[in-house]
């Protein structure tokens, strides 16, 4: 663990005996801020990066400290008050299971302002709406309750920069209602992904801008005049490899990449699709997230003409989704299987539409050869290129067949593959989808 966490927390500690001790009219000397020692912790970098204030040290602290010490201001409270007691001036909300003291908005007031009224004005631009904290949803004060004071708040560090300090990482969040998007990871490699040399070639442009992007916004000071973000549209038939490369895109730029549930998202229920949108973009917000639409018409689909309240709301949501997509700063990947089936308004907006062409005969023959296991041993009447010729099949119909074919040949115990096993494996993928051979 970095020094630099326990330095400060005795500093906000030190902070805190002062404001008591002057409250309670005893002579004391207010604290200097620790210096923050070089080193590659999250915590630390997180502290040179944003080169926090004061107030902003101390708010932060102030909100990490129960999760580092739940007693940590009950502590100092007993130091002054040993018998007990409230003391309604540091603010402050019990745990609801902990019943440890949680500092409000008040308590940040306190610690920096004291009684100083002018001061404590200043302190609270700490938790205004155009402060980088809640732009960056990093520290916010939760809502009071009962018509209380809106500083009566408690202090709420956002969970991932909890984890980030204090573990070191921020965990991949899990699938939810609350957060409708599954983490996608590949261990396969650009190498296994067979596309037409032009799709290719617009794939790799994703990766450019993912790389450059800082640069050219802040280094070159384009951000004075392009929108933030990237939008692109991945289309084509099923099985093309729109969602493998998204993760790849993700695994070789270093960044996540989340695959937005549609089904949790979109809500029959008047404004509840909105509010999911919002719960999740808020999420993603500065994440440095790859955020993938996949079948996206269900929600980015074509606005209709006003006949009943349903299609009012359900363009309201279409519209609030273009407002949200538009100012997300990373990149968000809509998939489709046809381009038209999605809204104008979004296909304007696109910075990129990638076309996911069925793969032709030489390509479907490199899938072929890709696909099987080393052990596996291909009979000697399996003739791979007059399969790739004969049967138009997309990368995922291949891979069920040799799916199909291992499980096979481990069936008779041995390793070899032959004609007819590919056939029948042909054959069943085929009908899945009404086809014959």
């Amino acid at each position: 663990m970095t020094p630099n966490l326990p330095t400060s927390l005795a500093f906000l500690a030190d902070l805190a005996r002062f404001r008591l001790a002057t409250h309670f009219g005893k002579a004391a000397v207010p604290p200097q801020p620790p210096v923050i020692q070089n080193d590659e912790a999250p915590f630390t970098r997180f502290m040179q990066q944003k080169r926090l204030t004061v107030d902003e040290f101390v708010a932060l602290m102030a909100a990490l400290a129960p999760h580092l010490r739940p007693d940590f201001f009950d502590q100092l409270v007993a130091e002054f008050l040993p018998q007990g007691g409230d003391f309604p001036a540091i603010g402050g909300i019990k745990g609801a299971n902990s019943r440890s003291f949680q500092p409000t908005g008040e308590t940040v007031l306190f610690l920096l302002a004291g009684n100083d009224l002018g001061r404590r004005f200043e302190v609270q631009r700490l938790f205004a709406n155009d402060h980088f904290f809640a732009k960056e949803k990093i520290l916010a004060l939760e809502d009071a309750k009962n018509g209380d004071l809106p500083l009566s708040g408690r202090i709420q560090l956002d969970p991932d920069y909890v984890d980030l300090f204090t573990l070191g990482y921020a965990p991949i969040p899990h699938i939810s209602s609350q957060f409708p998007a599954q983490h996608l990871a590949t261990q396969m490699e650009w190498e296994d992904l067979v596309l037409d040399a032009a799709t290719l070639a617009q794939i790799h442009e994703l990766e450019s801008w993912v790389a450059h992007n800082e640069t050219l916004l802040y280094g070159w000071g384009m951000h004075r005049k392009i929108r933030p973000g990237y939008r692109a549209l991945f289309y084509g038939p099923p099985g093309t490899g729109k969602t493998l490369t998204a993760s790849l895109l993700g695994k070789y730029t270093g960044k996540e990449v989340f695959k937005i549930d549609l089904s949790m998202v979109v809500s029959k229920f008047i404004g509840e699709t909105e509010k999911n949108l919002a719960t999740l973009f808020d999420k993603a917000q500065h994440k440095n997230w790859i955020l993938f639409f996949d079948e996206a018409d269900a929600i980015f689909g074509k606005r209709t003409s006003v006949r009943d309240a349903h299609d009012k709301y359900a363009n309201q949501e279409v519209s609030y989704l273009l407002q949200r997509i538009e100012t997300f700063p990373g990149l968000a990947i809509l998939a489709s299987n046809f381009k038209n089936n999605i809204d104008e308004a979004f296909v304007r907006r696109f910075n990129a539409m990638i076309y996911f062409s069925p793969p032709k005969a030489e390509e479907r023959l490199r899938l072929w050869q890709k696909s099987f296991p080393e052990n596996v041993v291909l009979a000697p009447d399996v003739d791979l290129p007059e399969i790739a010729r004969r049967y138009e099949l997309t990368g995922a119909h291949i891979m069920n067949v040799v799916q199909f074919v291992c499980l096979q040949a481990l069936s008779r115990a041995n390793h070899t593959i032959s004609h007819e096993d590919l056939l029948l494996g042909i054959r069943r993928e085929l009908a899945k989808e009404g086809k014959s051979v």
